[in-house]
């Protein structure tokens, strides 16, 4: 299962810099994963400062 942000997200934008496959997008208001691109493996959750990163 792909990771998601909740919206715990404070749009800090740490996690999009650390996605490998660059699978993280600015939304509004909050950040997005695109579930077909995330290859779960978590560089974005452990990043995260609010801990707004599940799967």
């Amino acid at each position: 299962m792909a990771y998601f942000i909740t919206d715990k997200c404070t749009a800090c934008g740490t996690c999009a810099s650390e996605c490998p496959v660059e699978a993280i997008s600015e939304g509004d208001p909050i950040y997005t994963i695109d579930e077909d691109a995330c290859t779960e493996c978590g560089l974005c959750a452990s990043v995260c400062p609010v801990e707004a990163i599940e799967n």
